[in-house]
């Protein structure tokens, strides 16, 4: 079947590799038709991957991770505008801001199971572009809402919860990109496309501050346009660039072995107290520091999300090596730790004790995060009802419908950090009580994780 588009040029029949060896032969030769579909696409093939498939993977694997990272970004916009807001004439209550923080997440965390299945169902090209250009919802929708400060704080609530369309993306991504790679080359081929997309968050938070002031004072509404040029970018690029695959399928009875294995929902639960605090904690932080810190300059803020998105490959490595389990109840600890000296650092009012506490507190998010992940296709395995291969498979798709529902479930944690923080300054007027039920919670995730994948494993705990 011909080509429809130029761009699947860099698909042509085995030759010679580059050692001079004869190159495997496609065991069935990919094909495509109008609209940019792959058809017998088959990333096992090694025929097929050397053929060209390979280049065709990478193509959408940086294409997607753009997008992701324009999701990210503007599911995090929120974080960075909101303490700028009563700068720019607003009167919002720290209550108030805190919901504009913490509603995007909500949103976010209920779209990333439907979108996880528009993938299967519109092809993965198809709903990139519709995904990316849905972000000019609430980009464009900011930059009505911030200009008139009579804005009533219901529209603005609205408005922000619009930002949730960004964090539906992770999810479509990530399932997008499955489908490319190879088993070999998955899990480094999702790391990529989950840290392009955290990082993300950083990037918003490091840019805004510096586009929105202008001699005349802010102007927040930069704030929402630079996204629409970027935003345009990424849809066109997955127009013109990205792939459909044919064939693929939601797996809905996946989701719903998982959705009935009592692993899922420990996984998930341990899931908020990693990734919920990475996104908790990434939203709040910029409210946090202009809250605590008046005199302190928000173009710091970024670091906090950076050092988490950066540390996340780390965690999946360490855990590799010494069992996920394990390093994820070090991560839990550390980040106790790291919230103690937050909690020193309000009470003598010390930045640099606050500042530091709170970058260590990120790191140990994202060791925890790479952590989680790499334990659930081990805890699946690990107690999958035998070892024949159609248990191993049943095993693997129930451990990929529970990185779904955990997805999902963990990023609620992003709305319950800043509504926690809210919570706490409303009824002690200090943002410290909240501090201390979040290691309150570390505590017990980190005892349920060594009762039930630690205890009594000995030296096989290695394995989770």
């Amino acid at each position: 079947m011909a080509s429809s588009s130029s761009s699947h040029a860099d698909v042509g029949s085995a030759g010679e590799t580059a050692a001079g060896a004869a190159a495997p032969q496609p065991r069935v030769a990919l094909a495509h038709r109008s609209g940019h579909w792959l058809v017998h696409w088959d990333p096992e093939d090694p025929g097929q991957w050397a053929a060209g498939g390979k280049t065709i993977a990478r193509r959408n694997l940086s294409i997607s991770v753009f997008a992701e990272f324009l999701g990210f970004a503007v599911w995090a916009l929120w974080s960075i505008v909101v303490p700028q807001l009563n700068s720019a004439g607003f009167s919002l209550s720290v209550d108030q801001m805190f919901w504009l923080v913490s509603v995007p997440s909500l949103v976010g965390a209920t779209l990333r199971l439907p979108y996880t299945f528009a993938v299967p169902m519109f092809g993965g090209r198809n709903w990139t572009v519709v995904s990316a250009l849905l972000l000019l919802i609430p980009t464009l929708a900011l930059v009505w809402v911030v200009q008139n400060p009579q804005t009533p704080f219901g529209v603005m609530l609205l408005v922000a919860a619009l930002a949730g369309f960004g964090g539906g993306n992770f999810a479509s991504s990530m399932a997008n990109i499955s489908f490319f790679y190879p088993e070999a080359e998955k899990g480094k081929a999702l790391g990529l496309n989950a840290a392009g997309g955290n990082i993300g968050t950083a990037a918003v938070q490091f840019a805004v501050p510096l586009v929105i002031v202008t001699s005349a004072g802010l102007a927040l509404e930069r704030a929402g346009l630079i996204f629409v040029p970027l935003v345009l970018l990424a849809a066109w690029l997955a127009w013109t660039k990205m792939d459909n695959i044919e064939g693929t399928t939601s797996d809905l009875r996946s989701f719903a072995r998982a959705a009935q294995d009592r692993h899922t929902w420990i996984i998930s639960f341990i899931y908020i107290g990693t990734f919920g605090s990475f996104i908790g904690f990434s939203g709040a932080f910029p409210t946090l520091l202009k809250s605590q810190f008046p005199e302190m300059s928000l173009s710091i803020a970024f670091m906090g999300a950076l050092v988490g998105s950066l540390s996340r490959p780390l965690g999946g490595t360490m855990a590799d090596r010494f069992g996920g389990a394990r390093i994820t109840i070090v991560a839990f600890a550390a980040m106790a730790l790291g919230t103690v000296g937050a909690i020193l650092g309000l009470r003598t009012h010390s930045f640099a004790l606050f500042f530091v506490s709170f970058l260590w507190l990120f790191v140990f998010t994202g060791i925890g995060n790479g952590s989680v992940y790499r334990m659930i296709p081990a805890v699946f395995r690990e107690n999958a009802a035998g070892t024949d291969p159609g248990s191993l498979l049943r095993a693997k798709k129930a451990a990929a419908g529970c990185i779904g529902i955990a997805g999902a479930v963990g990023a609620l944690g992003g709305f319950l950090i800043p509504r926690g923080f809210a919570l706490s300054n409303s009824l002690t007027g200090s943002l410290q009580a909240a501090l201390w039920v979040f290691i309150a919670a570390y505590a017990l995730m980190a005892a349920t994780t060594f009762s039930v994948y630690l205890s009594g494993r000995d030296r096989e705990a290695v394995r989770i």
